[in-house]
C-alpha cells in the first residue's frame, strides 16, 4: 500500500523498520480489546492439561487463548502496508499464516467449547499441514532459479547439495515439522514468542542478504524474491513483541495453536525460500530440543512399559519438575535461543 510512496520502494531497511513499528503499535493498541473480547467469549479460558505441572492448574486456569490472532493480525496488516505485494514469496508467507493459523484457531475453538486439551485429531492436523506445505514448496520451487531450485545449503562451509525431486518432500517436512515444534514449545508464558523473535531476526537478516547482491559478498545463495520476505519477518517480530507485552508472566492471554502452528510454519517456509533449512535447525535449536524430548519420552515409555526418561515432556516441564520456576526456565531458554541465533548469524561470515 505504502510501498510506492515517498521513495520507500528502494529503501528496504527503512520499510523493515516501519513494518516492525507498525505491527508493534497495532498489537499494543489492540491487545487489551482482544483480551476483553476473548474473556467475554471464553468464560472458562483455555483448558489446562491435567497431567501437566500442578502449578499450572492453579495459576493459568481461566486465561483466554487464541492470542495468536494478535500476532497474525498485526503482522499481516503491517505486511500488507509495507511489503511489495507483487512478490509471490510475500503472499505465500501470508497464505501460510492464514491456513495454519486457521487450523490452530479451529483447534483452539473446539478446546474452549468442549473444555478438552485435545480437539482436532493428529491425522486431521497433519493432513492440512502437509497439503499446504506441498503447495508452498512447489510454488517456491517454480519461482526459484532452476540451477538452485532443489538445493540444500550447508552453513559455515558454503556448500549446497542438489536433492532433486527429494527436495519437495524434504521441504514439506521442514514446514510441518517447524509448525509442530513451535506448538510443542508453547507451554510457558512468553517462551515461544521470545524464541520466535530471536529466530525471525536471524532470518530477516538472512533473507535480506540472500535477496540482494550482498549474497555474493557473503558467499551465500542468491534468491531475488527473498529480499522482500525480510520486511514480513520484521512485521511479524513487531507482532510477537506486542503479544509478549501481554503474555509476559503472569500471562493475560495465551498464544494457543492459532499462533504457534502458524509461526512455526512461517519459520519453516522462510527457511525453504532462502534454502537455509539446516540453519533453521541451528537457530531454532530450542524448538528441536523440545520436539526431540517428546519423541524420546514417548519411545522410552513404550519400550520400558511405562517408565519415563524425563520427569515430564516437553523438556521445559522437566526443568519445572526439577524445581526451576517458570520464569527461570523461560529466560534460560531465551538465552540459549539467543546464543544459537548468534551462532547462526556467524555462518554468514564464513568464507
Amino acid at each position: 500500500m505504502l510501498y510506492n510512496l515517498f521513495n520507500f520502494a528502494d529503501n528496504l531497511p527503512l520499510r523493515c523498520l516501519f513494518a516492525f513499528l507498525t505491527a508493534l503499535i497495532i498489537a499494543l493498541s489492540s491487545g487489551n480489546k482482544l483480551i476483553d473480547f476473548l474473556h467475554h467469549h471464553q468464560t472458562k479460558g483455555q483448558p489446562i492439561r491435567e497431567d501437566g505441572p500442578q502449578s499450572h492448574l492453579l495459576t493459568k486456569k481461566g486465561t483466554p487463548t487464541m492470542g495468536g490472532l494478535l500476532i497474525l493480525g498485526s503482522g499481516i496488516l503491517s505486511s500488507l502496508i509495507w511489503c511489495n505485494l507483487s512478490n509471490i514469496f510475500v503472499w505465500l508467507c501470508i497464505l501460510v499464516l492464514i491456513i495454519y493459523g486457521g487450523t490452530g484457531f479451529a483447534d483452539d475453538y473446539v478446546k474452549v467449547q468442549k473444555q478438552t486439551p485435545n480437539a482436532m485429531t493428529a491425522k486431521m492436523k497433519l493432513l492440512l499441514q502437509f497439503a499446504t506445505a506441498f503447495f508452498v514448496v512447489w510454488v517456491v520451487s517454480i519461482n526459484t532459479s532452476e540451477d538452485i531450485r532443489y538445493h540444500l545449503t550447508f552453513p559455515f562451509i558454503n556448500w549446497s547439495l542438489n536433492l532433486w525431486w527429494f527436495y519437495i518432500p524434504f521441504g514439506m517436512f521442514v514446514i510441518a515439522g517447524a509448525s509442530n515444534a513451535v506448538n510443542l514449545t508453547d507451554g510457558l508464558d512468553g517462551l515461544a514468542s521470545g524464541l520466535m523473535i530471536s529466530a525471525l531476526i536471524v532470518f530477516a537478516i538472512v533473507c535480506y542478504v540472500c535477496g540482494t547482491l550482498l549474497a555474493f559478498d557473503f558467499h551465500t545463495i542468491y534468491i531475488t524474491p527473498c529480499n522482500e520476505v525480510s520486511t514480513l519477518c520484521c512485521a511479524t517480530i513487531g507482532g510477537c513483541l506486542g503479544f509478549l507485552w501481554f503474555n509476559a508472566p503472569k500471562a493475560k492471554i495465551f498464544m494457543g495453536d492459532t499462533g504457534s502452528l502458524a509461526l512455526g510454519a512461517l519459520l519453516g517456509t522462510i527457511a525453504v525460500m532462502c534454502k537455509h533449512e539446516i540453519l533453521l535447525a541451528i537457530v531454532g535449536g530450542v524448538f528441536v530440543m523440545e520436539t526431540v524430548s517428546v519423541m524420546i519420552q514417548v519411545l522410552y515409555f513404550k519400550k520400558t512399559g511405562g517408565k519415563r526418561f524425563f520427569k515430564m515432556a516437553p523438556i521445559h516441564h522437566h526443568f519445572e519438575q526439577l524445581g526451576w520456576n517458570e520464569t527461570c526456565v523461560t529466560i534460560r531458554f531465551w538465552i540459549i535461543g539467543f546464543i544459537l541465533a548468534v551462532i547462526g548469524l556467524s555462518s554468514l561470515l564464513s568464507l
